[in-house]
């Protein structure tokens, strides 16, 4: 087996350089590694060369440095991969509008990487997505090309930690966990993961590692799924829930806080857990907990767009031609992803409804709301609204002319967040 420690040194291959495949790579290049970012859309791979990608600060800079470094090739040519030691595997795992994983890039990805390795490489998936993936697309195919998994090559799964915009939890501080196909490709692994990451926790298998994503992920869904409905139950009880979770926050111990909102977006929380669903689906296993939340969280944008039409109606209005302002698009406060926003569906019912929606996000400059493409309104403040929606509060937006609206327009709190503002801002 090589040496764990050099091998961790040697050229790392990105395969997929979207918001987790980039980061990795820059955090790789901080560490000292020859990187080769390799990417299918030559129109990502000039979105990088340009620096017009959404990063955190910190890796804009890392970004800035590396750019035009000997050490950092950004290509779309799979050859490429035969140089490096390890290749590390970073694609979208979405779903199709039916909820069944979408594995098409996944499993191109795979191939490639496949076809591509030579003795000695280490091949690490890091996307999300059913447990025996790593097996069922590296392992079995490597050994059908005639190489031994364990001694004349190496597989990992080690999932994913990036949380986009979020400069509290970078790669260089949150620990990793890996499952290898045998202790050499977790040795491999570790180490190689090590340059970027604080601490590496081993499980026996990729099987493991697999589940234990999917594990963190659905634990997220159900429990931002209980928000929610705790503050529909407030609402119903005339309560607040922003303080009563604060309050409940206090016990140290056996309670986690998590926040009601207008749903759930990005990459993760609306797509991974459907991942378990349908694998567990196929064996005609059940797990109907899961199953409520992640209908629960599906059904929630329209559940804003319901309160949207109860408000207005209070102050006699329609929600047909009724003016709608949409504060923030964004799945997430601090980034520019509009994947699985539920922004997305907020927006295209209250226009099925007859409303004429606007929108304002600093970080999103279009929105294509059904057939109709929305340019962000820069100066919102000077408009005339009937009702305001605040679904995404981004850092640093100054929100302050709300406390101002006039009594003819309701602000719709969608965040529960929003704080100095009149009264008759609803949740």
């Amino acid at each position: 087996m090589p040496d764990p420690e050099e091998h961790a040194k040697a050229p790392v291959a990105v395969v997929g350089l979207g918001y987790v495949g980039l980061p990795t790579a820059l955090a790789l290049l901080a560490a000292g590694n020859e990187v080769i970012g390799l990417d299918v859309s030559d129109a990502r791979l000039e979105a990088i060369r340009s620096g017009d990608v959404d990063l955190l600060p910190s890796d804009h800079q890392r970004l800035s440095r590396h750019l035009d470094h000997a050490r950092f090739t950004l290509t779309s040519d799979p050859d490429q991969l035969g140089r490096a030691r390890t290749v590390m595997i970073c694609v979208p795992t979405p779903v199709d509008r039916h909820l069944v994983p979408d594995l098409t890039a996944m499993a191109a990805a795979c191939a490639t990487a496949v076809a591509h390795a030579v003795p000695g490489q280490l091949l690490m998936l890091t996307s999300t997505t059913y447990v025996g993936t790593t097996r069922d697309l590296l392992m079995k195919p490597l050994t059908g090309r005639g190489l031994e998994v364990g001694s004349e090559v190496f597989v990992a799964f080690s999932p994913e930690r990036i949380d986009p915009g979020n400069a509290q939890h970078t790669q260089d501080t949150t620990p990793r966990v890996v499952g290898g196909a045998g202790t050499r490709s977790t040795a491999l692994a570790a180490a190689v993961l090590r340059r970027t990451a604080p601490t590496v926790h081993a499980l026996p298998s990729p099987e493991d590692a697999e589940m234990t994503k999917l594990w963190e992920n659905t634990f997220r869904a159900v429990n931002i799924a209980l928000a929610n409905e705790f503050a529909d139950n407030c609402h119903a009880l005339e309560l607040d829930p922003a303080p009563i979770i604060a309050a409940a926050a206090t016990k140290p111990y056996g309670f986690m806080p998590f926040y009601p909102g207008p749903g759930v977006g990005g990459h993760c929380i609306p797509c991974d857990p459907h991942y378990l669903l349908w694998q567990l689906r196929a064996r005609r296993i059940s797990s109907p907990l899961i199953d409520t939340a992640m209908n629960s969280i599906a059904t929630r944008p329209g559940q804003v767009v319901r309160r949207a039409r109860d408000v207005l109606a209070d102050r006699g209005l329609s929600l047909s031609g009724a003016k709608v302002l949409v504060i923030g698009v964004a799945y997430k406060p601090g980034v520019a992803d509009l994947r699985e926003s539920p922004a997305l569906e907020i927006t295209e019912q209250l226009a099925a409804a007859g409303a004429k929606v606007h929108f304002t996000d600093p970080l999103v400059p279009v929105l294509k709301v059904g057939d109709v493409q929305l340019t962000s309104e820069t100066v919102p403040e000077y408009e005339s609204w009937d009702l305001i929606v605040v679904h995404t509060l981004h850092p640093d937006t100054e929100l302050g002319w709300l406390a101002e609206v006039p009594d003819s327009c309701t602000v719709l709190d969608a965040t529960y967040r929003l704080d100095g503002v009149p009264a008759r801002v609803v949740p």
